[in-house]
């Protein structure tokens, strides 16, 4: 296997299991069905490049949501853009990198098992899927990545197999859909939004960013999602503080620096306006 990159792309999240872990995963009932064995986040990967001549040992799945990419299989070279899906079965000798000219941002996750396997007989062979709900499909890697930083214990693994499971349900669902050849606007900006949780937005640059006008990207978001880009943006935000809240004892004003908010008054405001309480009395009502 060839590798090339630097020593680490700013922001990355990678998470691999130790061998001796996946060995003993892999005779567990649950994940010998499905288990999975690396995934990450690499954003802005310039000089992202993979060749395994021999193929991997395990289904590798990529999921673009900006940028560009190329995979050369079997002697074919393949583009990937945003909101499309790079699929490689267990085996199958691959070249792929990222387009220098406009790098691409990955999720990616390496998967093994039966049920691995019977999904990918489903696909019939197709390497490059449109993902129509591609910020749902990064919410599932980015919870197989959640759960093995969390810790290597069975619960974490069977987690993450689980949104793997998912995941990959909703790619071969996708197979049934006409390729329109143009990503969905409001499925990249969500997928956008949903990976820069704590970062200011505007309209305009999201709008640039997926290739629309901000008029046009607000009444085509408001048309599926009910609401403008700023106002989802704040939602996911809330939930992400909402998980925090629950699965963590850190301060509210912490939880709040993490999903976004410089300012605890304003998130107290918006958390209380949102919910009927305050993230306080939510965390005390939800653990009591």
């Amino acid at each position: 296997m060839t590798v090339t990159r630097r020593s680490g792309f700013v922001g990355e999240r990678i998470r691999v299991l130790p061998r001796r872990i996946a060995e003993k995963a892999s005779h567990d009932p649950v994940t010998s069905r499905l288990l999975v064995t690396d995934c990450g986040y690499f954003p802005a990967a310039g000089d992202h490049r993979r060749s395994r001549p021999h193929g991997a040992a395990q289904t590798i799945v990529i999921l673009c949501t900006e940028g560009r990419g190329w995979c050369e299989l079997d002697s074919v070279r393949y583009r990937i853009g945003p909101g499309e899906a790079l699929v490689i079965p267990q085996g199958v000798p691959h070249v792929y990198g990222s387009d220098p000219a406009a790098p691409w941002t990955v999720w990616w996750l390496h998967a093994t098992g039966a049920d691995v396997r019977a999904f990918m007989s489903s696909l019939d062979g197709r390497p490059v899927l449109s993902v129509p709900r591609l910020a749902k499909a990064v919410e599932l890697v980015e919870e197989s990545i959640t759960a093995l930083e969390t810790d290597e214990s069975p619960e974490s693994l069977i987690t993450a197999s689980g949104a793997a499971w998912h995941l990959l349900a909703l790619l071969v669902g996708a197979r049934h859909r006409p390729q329109s050849g143009r990503p969905d606007p409001v499925a990249l900006a969500a997928a956008l939004l949903q990976q820069g949780l704590s970062e200011r937005v505007s309209v305009t640059e999201l709008a640039a960013r997926v290739g629309v006008s901000a008029s046009h990207l607000s009444a085509l978001f408001k048309r599926e999602h009910g609401c403008g880009p700023l106002e989802y943006h704040l939602r996911l935000r809330l939930a992400s503080a909402r998980e925090l809240l629950d699965t963590t004892d850190s301060p509210v004003s912490t939880v709040a620096r993490q999903v976004g908010f410089s300012d605890p008054f304003y998130f107290a405001r918006q958390f209380k306006a949102a919910h009927g309480m305050t993230a306080t009395q939510y965390r005390d009502r939800t653990k009591g």
